[in-house]
């Protein structure tokens, strides 16, 4: 496997809206929203459970994790 690279900064709230904004146009997420306190809401899928992310750090994590599973099932 190959390692991440490391980050040189912390995600920002700005930089998190972004990615969810990417991955809910690109429907590789049915809904993602930040909550008042700073968490984010995300939903996979119409009818499945809302999922609790502590902050930028974790919405990023997720969209990298996404973008792993979609290149590593292309043919």
């Amino acid at each position: 496997m190959i390692p991440r690279h490391t980050r040189s900064s912390t995600p920002t709230t700005t930089e998190a809206g972004a990615w969810a904004d990417v991955l809910v146009r690109r429907r590789l997420l049915h809904a993602a929203a930040l909550a008042p306190n700073g968490q984010w809401l995300v939903q996979h899928e119409p009818d499945s459970p809302v999922h609790v992310l502590a902050g930028p750090a974790d919405v990023v994590e997720l969209a990298a994790a996404i973008q792993h599973r979609v290149r590593s099932t292309r043919p």
